[in-house]
């Protein structure tokens, strides 16, 4: 089905849109897909801890890192050309991933593909988002935007209800489910034929060498703090050497004559507020799905499938707000919307914190709406008035800025909140294991096992590792209603009321201007 066009039946628009939301699919159901099938696959592989974990981390790894590379190589070569490439390699990576052997070859053969799937998703994304802005104008922008960041983001919680299926057959469809979306965005890509401007540029490797390596190195001290722990040194090392290398990329931006990254479009207030309001927002919606999940299968013991469909209402939410958001863009701005979404996500987060521990699902019903409601209205608004600061022949650019800019924050958030949430579970269990007579020394040990593992099992779990679960749940719920209250005060004063002007044309009248009079 393809997606309505714009205001007077465009067909043309909405055939265009409609094949980048395909395109984009795979790297949204991805992010939540494989984690429902990674007890089988390490079963079935003999993977080690680390190693299965890798297979999760390496695709997330590398899409943060490449963003930035992706959207400069869509505004220099082609956007449609960098869509086509990323979804082959997206594809073909996917397939090799579903035909990992087993062995010893399965660790470093699965890891690997997984490190190449991001690699296409950040070649694509950048690209795809660009052509759906320059196919779109201003005014229209909101509402094509609403739709893709809606259905695509929406597709997200399809990934636990579809990968709980598919791995009831296979592990290996799960990564093999992406090859027919990608023929199908494929053959809209060529059948729309859409067509947007790019300027051919030489290619910053100096600029390339050092954003893909801070942000990996800082990436990954972000990711291993849970397990390795704040206190081991090597994680204060891998963020330190990775902010660096950040700081010294800006450094040679700023003095390069054709850089990787413009960083002076960060001087653009409003595409300053905005990252900064998406990279808060961050810390928050992507570690929402993954602790939310834990909580349904551990505290609430639902199944997996039962898991995907308590994240549904999330995105009930979300998808009915976006398009709200999106109008309300078009209509009046930004500064709307987003401060709007700030508020009610807090408000909802603030109030499924007080729900959980009643181990109750029905009671929370309309708190998870409200959550992903509140996101839904800021996320696409927030997200497209950035990308509108940037010139027709930057928006891969800005793009590619944007969204390192929320991988980071999401790498972030989920290694800080992660760690909150160890640590209150670990007291809870604790505190309940000596409540019941337990050696202090042995009530420790045994706190830390569970922490750690999660449990045995959701069948097994006794019902006061189920509550001290949900109480480390509030804590993190509560933790991301502070930080959308943080983002709302930072949309309130650095966002502005009023439509935004489209810089292209505006160029010319300020050119006009500088002209004196004849």
């Amino acid at each position: 089905m393809v997606v309505p066009g714009a205001a007077g039946g465009d067909g043309r628009k909405g055939l265009v849109l409609t094949a980048m939301i395909f395109a984009v699919a795979m790297t949204f159901i991805d992010q939540t897909i494989v984690s429902i099938a990674v007890p089988e696959i390490q079963r079935e592989l003999g993977l080690s801890s680390t190693g299965v974990q890798w297979a999760v981390n390496a695709y997330l790894l590398s899409l943060a890192a490449l963003f930035a590379f992706g959207g400069r190589l869509a505004d220099t070569l082609g956007h449609r050309k960098m869509v086509l490439l990323g979804v082959i390699v997206f594809a073909g990576a996917s397939a090799m991933c579903g035909l990992t052997p087993k062995g010893g070859a399965a660790q470093a053969w699965i890891v690997a593909f997984r490190a190449l799937q991001g690699a296409g998703g950040a070649i694509m994304f950048p690209a795809a988002l660009a052509i759906v802005v320059q196919t779109y104008p201003l005014r229209e922008r909101g509402r094509a935007l609403a739709l893709f960041f809606g259905i695509a983001g929406g597709l997200t919680a399809i990934g636990p209800i579809l990968g709980g299926y598919l791995t009831e057959w296979t592990w290996r469809a799960i990564f093999w489910v992406n090859i027919p979306v990608a023929l199908i965005a494929l053959w809209l890509i060529l059948l729309s034929r859409p067509q947007t401007e790019h300027r051919p540029a030489p290619m910053d490797y100096r600029g390339l060498a050092l954003i893909a390596s801070g942000v990996a190195l800082s990436v990954f001290g972000f990711q291993q703090a849970p397990i390795w722990g704040w206190g081991n040194p090597g994680i204060w090392l891998c963020i330190a050497g990775g902010a660096l290398l950040l700081v010294v990329f800006v450094l040679v931006e700023r003095r390069t004559a054709s850089p990787l990254m413009q960083v002076r479009i960060f001087r653009i207030r409003p595409f300053l507020v905005q990252n900064l309001v998406l990279g808060i927002s961050m810390l928050v919606f992507v570690p929402v799905f993954f602790f939310a999940s834990e909580y349904a299968q551990i505290a609430l013991g639902e199944t997996a499938q039962q898991t995907g469909l308590y994240l549904l209402y999330f995105f009930l939410g979300f998808a009915v707000a976006a398009q709200i958001g999106g109008r309300m863009l078009d209509r009046a701005g930004a500064k709307r919307p987003v401060v709007l979404g700030c508020v009610l996500a807090a408000i909802g987060f603030y109030w499924w914190a007080g729900k959980v521990v009643d181990l109750d699902f029905g009671s929370q019903v309309w708190c998870v709406v409200l959550s992903g409601a509140g996101m839904g209205f800021m996320l696409g608004p927030a997200s497209t008035d950035a990308v509108n600061r940037a010139s027709r022949l930057s928006y891969g650019e800005a793009t590619g800025i944007t969204q390192t800019v929320r991988n980071y924050a999401a790498s972030l958030g989920l290694a800080v909140l992660g760690t909150a949430q160890i640590s209150r579970f670990r007291s809870g269990i604790t505190s309940s294991l000596v409540a019941q007579g337990t050696p202090h020394d042995q009530a420790t040990t045994l706190a830390d096992r569970y922490a750690q593992s999660q449990g045995p099992g959701t069948g097994t779990i006794p019902a006061f590792i189920r509550l001290d679960f949900a109480y480390s749940m509030r804590t993190v719920l509560y933790s991301m209603a502070g930080i959308m209250a943080v983002a709302a005060i930072v949309a309130v004063l650095g966002l502005r009321h009023g439509l935004q002007h489209d810089p292209d044309e505006d160029a010319p009248a300020e050119e006009t201007a500088a002209t004196p009079p004849s």
